[in-house]
């Protein structure tokens, strides 16, 4: 199966991935109704290192809690164990082999933490060592380059989320602006929306031939996008990293990501003409910071392409990708990251690269 079946096959993974592991999510959700915890720490690499990043925002604005990604660096070379007691420690991996990200979801086990394994290998040494396992449910990914394991790790991430049933976590916030658009925080109308998203991205498949010409019209143009700053905020702000690697693992683009608040203090400093800049602009509580750096960019004659579900925000673009409207805030980056994989796939062909053999890169990476 090639890169690009995988990229089609997503609609079938995330049908996969619903149907799967029910019994483990229930189960650790269980486990922390009697043992509450007071946080969340991630242990992942490359693409997983994303999956973690979006629940850093799920998992913080649904359930209230803070996340943070660990470094395994500190257990694996380092051989120190941070204090896990209090915490959920999660291991990502789509192989479940990487020795440092296991060591981490090992130290926290080994405390008595609650754990949880988020894999595509459930038989893998992260399965076998965490307390409980969610399946991707992905099916064999053998491109090189993650693409339907991704997908599904955000979905089973999303269904962690709901099933924690915590307070929402806009009841009672503070500091956010007047005139923020409203954000769906409601488990009950999330998880009615989750079975609409295969759908959704099919709907963003079609797309595929708009998206192919995009990618060879900014490969052929003067400087044949090598490179481009990336930018979105919130939940995309994940996207916005994992379309980034997608890029430079596949189509070896300088592509530099950034969080659209962080990029206005001092990064905005590498916008000129010739370098686009790839803004993930949908409908949300996001979306006005975000417009106005696209105003601010159109000021200074850069380029820029513009992925969103409003019409209106895809005119301030000189290039444009559209998403279906509609999707939950939340749980769009498991919807926007498509056309993101599809864009890469093809600029990646269109620079005369084989997407199925990046360069020095194999499927399994076993960091320790």
């Amino acid at each position: 199966m090639s890169l690009r079946d995988e990229i089609l096959e997503q609609p079938a993974a995330v049908r996969r991935q619903l149907a799967s592991s029910a019994s483990a999510i229930e189960g650790l959700a269980e486990r922390l109704r009697a043992s509450p915890v007071d946080s969340v720490v991630i242990a992942a690499r490359g693409t997983s290192d994303h999956a973690a990043i979006y629940a850093q925002y799920l998992l913080g604005t649904i359930n209230r809690l803070a996340v943070g990604l660990a470094t395994p660096s500190v257990v694996s070379i380092y051989g120190v164990e941070p204090r896990f007691e209090r915490a959920l420690v999660v291991g990502i991996s789509q192989s479940g082999a990487s020795p440092d990200v296991v060591s981490v979801v090992a130290a926290a086990r080994h405390q008595g933490a609650a754990t949880l394994a988020i894999t595509n290998e459930p038989s893998s040494e992260l399965g076998a060592t965490a307390e409980f396992t969610i399946d991707l449910a992905a099916g064999p990914e053998r491109a090189v380059a993650a693409t339907k394991t991704y997908t599904t790790s955000l979905l089973a991430i999303a269904r962690l989320a709901l099933a924690l049933e915590s307070p929402a976590g806009w009841e009672g916030a503070t500091g956010r602006p007047d005139d923020a658009e409203p954000i769906e925080l409601e488990p009950k109308a999330l998880r009615a929306a989750l079975v609409g998203l295969p759908a959704a991205i099919e709907q963003v498949l079609r797309q595929e031939p708009a998206i192919k010409a995009l990618a060879g019209e900014l490969a052929a143009a003067e400087g044949g996008l090598d490179r481009c700053v990336i930018v979105g905020r919130g939940f995309e702000y994940a996207t916005a990293r994992e379309w980034a690697l997608k890029l430079k693992e596949l189509g070896r683009v300088f592509a530099d990501p950034y969080s659209a608040a962080d990029f206005l203090h001092g990064p905005i400093a590498l916008v000129q003409p010739g370098i686009p800049v790839l803004v993930l602009a949908p409908a949300g509580a996001a979306a006005n910071g975000v417009i106005d750096l696209l105003r601010g960019l159109r000021e200074r004659d850069v380029d820029t392409v513009v992925v969103s579900d409003v019409e209106d925000t895809r005119a301030m673009g000189r290039w444009s990708i559209e998403l279906p409207p509609g999707i939950p805030e939340p749980l769009r980056p498991i919807v926007s990251i498509v056309p993101a994989q599809l864009f890469a796939y093809y600029l990646t062909l269109a620079r005369g690269l084989d997407p199925e053999q990046p360069r020095y890169l194999s499927k399994v990476t076993r960091t320790t």
